[in-house]
């Protein structure tokens, strides 16, 4: 019958099974209805009161195939145990078919083909075991039949003419064989088919989550950058006046604490607003050749000035003497090792070490933040560089974003970003750029 859409499941997920269950039972009614409107024209137009054999055994298939398909239906609605209903109605199907096939020339009918149909219908609904159960039963069922015959445990029905029916053993082999390898072809093609759609499945259901995140987001940055320019100018003025205000010798110890403290957040907020400017509009970068290891020591001479007491420090650690040139855009490699370095420092408690390493390969140089923070959860590494996702109470989630983007942007020059939990603690973040000559 023919298979309803939808993305067959593996394993023991069963998300989406019941809607496709209920399309092959729709399906299923579909087909029965029209064989027995083909029925009733071809055997009961002219007398509907005689009942030949062959029309009792169809009429009788039909009618257990309308009750099994309500009793289906009834346990559907329920919602529980819809494996099981799929699994029995693929055996279902393939001993209805062998019903059909015994009053439609036996071994030798053209109703065998409904066989490799059921095996498609178990391959879209369930799977690669769907199909191989489908596979399985129907040859299974079509074996049974034949070896009936040939035992002569039944014979063929009293109207059909008994020269159409294969009965002994070598005019049941070529189709025994025939059909074997036919319903074993549909099975792999079936099968395979059926890995495919899933495999297909998944990455769409991913994409389709990432283009419905990717259109907020788009929304979310033009809202951002926005007010990110209505704020960075009263920024400016807020920070000028608490400097001003912090030089006064008329402020007592606590009160130049509270500029202090007034300043940090404003930097802080100010760090924010540059973030949301970079994320919402990016910019090719521009291939040059840098020395990455002079480039990480301005960034952590800066950092170490720009940090507060209380707050994690940050080390260089080499090559000191010796130049690390890689083909990046200068620029847009400081924000993201300043955007790294102040994540570990925000992630590193009081009086921890954020380390700084550049190492230089044959072909690649390698720019490693480490800190000592909890580290990244499975969880989340997943989401870590998406925008507006942050694992602290007070992060924004946009820090990340802006050094991933930018990374993104540097692919074509070979640059890729490993995040990973270093071996004493903490979260490593690892840059690796293409060495230049």
């Amino acid at each position: 019958m023919p298979p309803a859409a939808g993305r067959p499941d593996s394993g023991g997920a069963d998300e989406g099974l019941g809607r496709r269950l209920a399309g092959v039972i729709a399906a299923r009614l579909l087909v029965l209805t029209a064989l027995l409107g083909g029925t009733a024209f071809f055997y009961l137009r002219e007398k509907l009161v005689h009942y030949s054999a062959s029309t009792r055994v169809v009429l009788g298939t039909i009618a257990v195939a309308y009750a099994l398909s309500a009793i289906q239906a009834a346990l559907l609605r329920r919602g529980q145990k819809q494996r099981v209903i799929a699994y029995g109605h693929i055996v279902m199907d393939q001993c209805l078919w062998t019903a059909i096939v015994y009053v439609t020339g036996g071994a030798s009918s053209g109703a065998t083909s409904f066989y490799g149909l059921t095996v498609l219908v178990g391959a879209v609904v369930i799977g690669v075991r769907g199909a191989a159960l489908a596979a399985l039963t129907g040859f299974a069922f079509y074996g049974l039949l034949c070896g009936a015959f040939l035992l002569h445990v039944i014979v063929p029905p009293s109207d059909q003419p008994a020269v159409t029916y294969a009965v002994s053993l070598s005019e049941l082999s070529y189709p025994i064989m025939v059909n074997a390898l036919g319903i074993t072809v549909v099975a792999l093609l079936a099968g395979y088919l059926a890995e495919r759609l899933r495999a297909t499945g998944g990455a769409l259901e991913v994409a389709t989550k990432r283009y419905t995140e990717a259109e907020r987001l788009a929304e979310l940055g033009r809202i951002a950058a926005w007010l990110a320019h209505e704020i960075r100018n009263p920024l400016g003025s807020i920070s000028g006046s608490v400097e001003l205000l912090g030089d006064s010798p008329a402020l007592s110890k606590e009160d130049r604490e509270l500029c202090a403290i007034v300043s940090r957040e404003v930097t802080r907020l100010n760090d924010l607003v540059g973030d949301m400017l970079d994320l919402s509009k990016p910019h090719p970068p521009n291939a040059e050749r840098v020395d990455v290891a002079s480039l990480a020591r301005e960034v952590v001479e800066l950092s170490a000035r720009s940090s507060k007491g209380g707050a994690a420090t940050v080390r260089y650690e080499g090559p000191v003497d010796e130049p690390a040139y890689a083909t990046c855009d200068g620029a847009q490699m400081r924000q993201v090792l300043w955007n790294l370095v102040r994540n570990a420092v925000q992630a590193s408690p009081e009086g921890t070490e954020v380390s700084v390493t550049v190492e230089v390969e044959a072909e690649r140089v390698q720019l490693t933040v480490d800190d000592h923070g909890p580290g990244i959860a499975d969880a989340a590494k997943e989401r870590l560089f998406d925008g507006f996702y942050t694992t602290r109470a007070r992060g924004a989630g946009i820090g990340l974003a802006v050094v991933k983007r930018i990374i993104d942007d540097h692919a074509k020059l070979g640059a890729r970003i490993e995040v990973s939990n270093a071996s004493g603690g903490g979260a490593r973040f690892r840059v690796t750029l293409r060495r230049a000559s």
